[in-house]
């Protein structure tokens, strides 16, 4: 008796190769928002204005998830190729250790990049336009 064993859909190679090469960037992009973030913190003990404060909050912003999104390809190249096709690897591949990291490092930027969302970027009122 034979068992046949599906193989791994030609999209999901795709996917899992292209998730390889983003993932190789994760390091220069989460530095890179490691050096936003600490802009954006010297600004506010400068008591910077809140145009400077919302460009850097942006900015942060901009880097976080970028960041995030490497840290999300790096998470699913983790879980393998098969992963992609099948939601059971894909769970068993988040309880194993390397697994567990990318997916605690998802789990952290994104609460960082919500919070700076929420509470980093000030609120500047539009100006509005004088009508005669």
């Amino acid at each position: 008796m034979a068992f046949f064993r599906p193989r791994v859909s030609r999209e999901a190679e795709v996917r899992y190769h292209a998730d390889q090469e983003i993932s190789k960037s994760f390091p220069e992009l989460l530095d890179k928002a490691r050096r936003a973030e600490e802009t954006l913190r010297e600004l506010r003990a400068a008591a910077a204005d809140e145009i400077e404060l919302l460009a850097a909050g942006r900015e942060f912003d901009r880097a976080l998830t970028e960041a995030l999104r490497a840290a999300e390809a790096g998470q699913r190249a983790t879980f393998g190729a098969k992963a992609y096709d099948d939601r059971i690897a894909r769970r068993k591949a988040k309880a194993k250790p390397d697994g567990a990291m990318w997916t605690a490092e998802v789990d952290r930027l994104r609460t960082l990049r919500e919070n700076n969302r929420m509470w980093g970027i000030p609120r500047v009122p539009r100006p509005v336009p004088a009508t005669f």
